[in-house]
């Protein structure tokens, strides 16, 4: 969600629990805008917490003018020392997937690959070295773990970002929100990512789209079903989505205005159990 609305922004998700203490909320109302004008952002999003055992991370997401470029991503201890993240890889993303249990919160920890390594036939070549040594740092994971977290639920309404000829994503300036009819529909909201089932469409099923608009995944075909909760809030006033997949996620738009975002407050666990739940 945006930096500069933090404050006010919080408080549309705080029914789920979610939320930061006066302090830390002090302590970003005064970082973010010293990390924009350092890094010299155009925008900077708090993206959110995850809680470790130790410790937290609170991470920010700084974006440049094309929205759907490669985002710059760091993390603080404490919300105001802020450290750059590399970008993930896909070795990382595969090596954070068979590292299961709650972050330490000490960015410096080294996983061991002991338990890991009974499922080293499934790990991709590159991966098949690593012995007895330590596997990964938490910060590696820490850097997989966020990637995975916005590929699989970070969202947008429909209509908020607009693709131009050159494939460039800039803001739409006549985004006025969705109604509140059109906010409680899943087919309202797309992944805020490279779309996937979008390219398997076939042309007829492509004709009613607007290639500016419609250019990413809507949320109506995520799988399982049933992995999105949208639900009322403050008098009907506020439309909030809460991801069942990844616990903490939660995203929300008041309808006719251009207030929208998500932030996630979780562990960093992903719910695998959710098939067997629905």
């Amino acid at each position: 969600m945006e930096a500069l609305s933090l404050p006010a922004a919080l408080e549309p998700v705080a029914g789920g629990g979610a939320g930061l203490s006066p302090e830390r909320r002090a302590a970003l109302g005064t970082s973010l805008p010293l990390l924009q004008r350092d890094y010299r952002f155009e925008r900077v999003w708090f993206w959110g917490c995850i809680q470790g055992v130790r410790g937290a991370y609170y991470i920010a997401e700084g974006l440049g003018p094309d929205r759907a470029a490669p985002r710059s991503r760091l993390y603080s201890l404490n919300c105001v020392d802020w450290s750059l993240l590399t970008p993930a890889t896909k070795e990382m993303l595969a090596l954070a997937e068979q590292v299961k249990g709650r972050f330490q919160g000490d960015p410096s920890f080294e996983y061991s690959l002991a338990e890991i390594n009974k499922t080293r036939k499934a790990l991709p070549l590159k991966l098949a070295y690593f012995s007895s040594k330590p596997v990964m740092k938490e910060e590696a994971r820490l850097i997989a773990t966020i990637e995975q977290i916005d590929r699989d639920v970070g969202i947008v309404p429909r209509g908020a970002f607009v693709k131009t000829p050159l494939g460039s994503v800039h803001e739409n300036r006549h985004f006025e929100g969705l109604s509140l009819v059109e906010a409680k529909k899943l087919s309202s909201y797309f992944h805020f990512t490279d779309p996937v089932n979008l390219k398997n469409k076939t042309l007829l099923e492509k004709a009613d789209l607007d290639p500016s608009t419609d250019f990413l995944d809507s949320l109506e075909h995520d799988i399982p079903r049933g992995s999105w909760s949208i639900q009322l809030e403050k008098g009907g006033t506020v439309v909030v989505l809460r991801s069942l997949l990844w616990l903490g996620l939660t995203f929300y738009h008041v309808p006719m205005t251009k207030q929208f975002g998500y932030v996630y407050f979780g562990t960093g666990e992903k719910n695998l159990d959710l098939p067997f739940m629905l």
